[in-house]
């Protein structure tokens, strides 16, 4: 009888994960679709940073035969994502709500709001002070008699990489939190390895962005200055202890 009940349950959650990420692959298409007929529009965004710095007689390229049609759409398929995202984890946080208990339902509550939050600000952070920076930096390094001429698909990929790599970057308050607060570390334990976490943030930003000092420097910084404003936070959060385990649930 016991059994029955366990799988009747284990049943009935795995229907609702179903449901909820069938509303969640709706939510991306819904979004996309009326976001599709601006895909060209929405890459010319993209593209503002580098083609700002590109020298007169220079432009941006296709290569490939279907890339004009594939690369706005692949991007515009993203972009749906990220703004979908919100819903994504309002799906995510109904999902799990249940099997929280009182104090991690009020923790986890801003923290799902300031990890979406934080992803964003990496986001525009890269796009409005690194690519100016950085493509300005890249095509001024041209040698003489070199024309520039990037491919769009190239492009596109380059700067998905960095906007991953800033917006991982900028949940690291939010990583410190949750390993203070469910006891893995501690704010003094964390202090103490400063100088490893700076050591830490530039290996990091050299294998999460291209091979140049500038990109590499642009997101370290930030990781170190991120790494402080998540222990300046975690004055304001206490680990959990045994004796919450005994809360009832909501």
């Amino acid at each position: 009888m016991n059994l029955n009940s366990n799988t009747q349950s284990l049943l009935g959650h795995l229907i609702e994960l179903r449901n909820r990420l069938l509303k969640c692959i709706i939510a991306v298409l819904l979004v996309f679709v009326a976001l599709a007929a601006f895909a060209q529009d929405i890459y010319h965004l993209l593209a503002k940073p580098l083609i700002a710095v590109l020298p007169a007689s220079s432009s941006m390229i296709a290569t490939d035969v279907a890339a004009p049609f594939f690369a706005p759409f692949k991007l515009t398929f993203i972009v749906a994502i990220c703004l979908a995202i919100p819903f994504i984890l309002l799906q995510i946080w109904q999902f799990i709500a249940p099997a929280l208990y009182r104090r991690e339902k009020r923790l986890m509550a801003p923290l799902v709001i300031s990890s979406t939050l934080l992803f964003y600000a990496g986001i525009a952070f890269a796009y409005y002070i690194v690519f100016p920076i950085v493509f300005g930096f890249f095509t001024s390094m041209a040698p003489e008699g070199v024309t520039i001429a990037t491919d769009i698909s190239s492009y596109l990929d380059f700067v998905l990489k960095l906007f991953f790599a800033f917006g991982l970057s900028f949940e690291i308050p939010v990583a410190i939190l949750l390993l203070i607060w469910t006891g893995a570390t501690t704010r003094d334990a964390l202090a103490q390895k400063r100088p490893y976490i700076i050591v830490g943030a530039f290996v990091l930003g050299m294998l999460l962005t291209p091979p140049d000092v500038i990109s590499q420097t642009l997101l370290a910084v930030p990781m170190w200055l991120l790494f402080e404003v998540g222990l300046l936070l975690s004055r304001f959060y206490q680990p959990t202890v045994d004796t919450e385990q005994q809360e009832e649930k909501l």
